[in-house]
């Protein structure tokens, strides 16, 4: 026993007291910070486009107004609901209104703005010439550069348009336009039908208010985000364990990996057995993983009760009146067995990163069937291939982590929960054949050789 804490210790301090491994671990809250943050960050950021509405022929005259005052309207009722769902949330959280308020209402408004059509392009005459003209006010050396010039007309009675933009890839005018002139050309035809043009306002103004009611709700009504909460905080349970997962199991590779290489197993071998070799060192690197993890979770709890304290109570009462946090982690020692195992026994064949290949990746694949069927797991809990599949002990972790909120059937918890830990038993012991024959020999890694390292790596 006294080998295998010496191994484990070892283990953990080979990670824990390098820089780089902090800096990872600290990276990751980071960046998931900025995943959220940066797609808003690049749409208030996104450029303004100036745009030049022409209107070709008698008929069309007009349409340049319409469109003007469509985007005007739109931008009024978008900017009232936007600002509206703000407050809203802002209220319920209990944070004071600030400048993300007014960021996060302006993110909806389109990036255009109407300018004075050149004098040149509104001289010239329709055909080429005018195109000549139009293609050089498009060039990004113009004195007085367009990003884009709409020539509105129409086809019979409908509004139609064409199109000029300085970047065939950017489709935000032409989508913009489209959508103007449907409400345009739905307008005029309501109008000609006699129905007044105040009335078709309101009507394209209206957004319902709707309620929801479910007898799940905490108090048996309506739908609060907090009895959407479990929901939630289950299926980032799930992402977080695959994480935490294939981190361990990732770094358990790439030790054994390293010191298969560089010959120290060999010298580990001579001091202790490859089964107190193997334990000591899922033993350290779950210790780093539950480093990792409480590392997230101080940065994770510190920053929502300083921002968020309401949100950050309610978490914590669904962690532990459901016991939620208990059921994560055992499925998080269940699942980190299964895969640190096998992990390792790879690890013990290879020398290099390629030799690894050969068995990572059917692995990653198999991996990736949770992360395509979580969301379902999130809206559908008892879907019947959501259900099929947590029972596969190695999608459980992550699959039966997301249903719990959903109060599954006991038996189904605890019976995939079982079958988890047996599956992991029997992992460990296949595992262990292959580590100690993969640590023992030079054989290269392949399916033949590993097959039969499970044959006989007890002999």
């Amino acid at each position: 026993m006294s080998r295998i804490l010496l191994i484990a210790r070892r283990e953990y301090a080979a990670y824990a007291k390098t820089v780089g491994f902090w800096l990872s671990l600290l990276a990751f809250p980071l960046f998931a910070v900025l995943g959220g943050a940066i797609p808003v960050l690049i749409r208030s950021s996104e450029p303004v486009r100036e745009v030049a509405l022409i209107e070709e022929g008698v008929r069309a005259q007009g349409l340049a107004a319409a469109v003007r005052q469509v985007m005007q309207d739109d931008a009024d009722r978008r900017t009232a609901r936007q600002q509206a769902e703000v407050e809203k949330a802002m209220k319920a959280s209990g944070a004071p209104p600030g400048a993300a308020q007014q960021a996060l209402a302006n993110l909806g408004n389109p990036r255009l703005k109407f300018v004075d059509t050149p004098a040149d392009i509104a001289a010239a005459a329709p055909g080429e010439a005018q195109a000549a003209v139009v293609r050089a006010h498009l060039e990004k050396e113009a004195d007085q550069r367009l990003d884009a010039v709409v020539f509105l007309t129409r086809e019979g009675d409908a509004p139609a348009a064409r199109v000029w933009t300085a970047r065939a890839t950017d489709d935000t005018v032409e989508d913009f336009i489209r959508d103007t002139l449907k409400s345009i050309n739905r307008t005029e035809t309501l109008s000609a039908a006699g129905i007044d043009r105040a009335i078709v306002d309101r009507t394209e103004a209206f957004r319902p208010d709707v309620s929801v009611f479910s007898p799940r709700s905490r108090d048996g009504g309506e739908v609060s985000f907090r009895d959407r909460l479990p929901s939630l905080i289950g299926l980032g349970a799930g992402f977080m364990l695959w994480s935490l997962i294939l981190t361990g199991a990732s770094i358990l590779l790439n030790s054994v990996m390293e010191e298969k290489s560089n010959k120290i197993l060999e010298v580990l071998l001579s001091s202790a057995s490859a089964s107190e070799i193997l334990t000591g060192k899922v033993l350290g690197v779950a210790l780093l993983t539950l480093s990792v993890l409480a590392v997230w979770g101080v940065l994770g709890f510190g920053g929502l009760a300083r921002f968020a304290p309401d949100q950050a109570a309610d978490i914590l009462n669904v962690l532990w009146s459901g016991g939620l946090l208990a059921w994560f982690l055992a499925f998080m020692v269940g699942g980190y067995l299964m895969y640190a195992v096998l992990f390792a026994a790879i690890g013990a064949f290879c020398e290099t990163p390629r030799d690894a290949q050969t068995l990572m990746g059917p692995i990653m694949m198999i991996l990736i069937v949770p992360m395509l069927t979580l969301s379902m797991a999130l809206q559908t809990p008892d879907a019947p291939v959501v259900k099929i599949l947590s029972w596969i002990p190695l999608f459980t972790p992550f699959l039966m982590m997301a249903r719990m909120p959903s109060d599954p059937p006991l038996i189904e918890s605890i019976g995939a929960l079982i079958a988890m830990f047996v599956f992991a038993g029997l992992m460990v012991w296949v595992a262990g054949r292959a580590f100690r024959a993969g640590a023992l020999s030079d054989v290269k890694l392949s399916w033949k050789s590993f097959a039969a390292a499970i044959r006989g790596g007890g002999r």
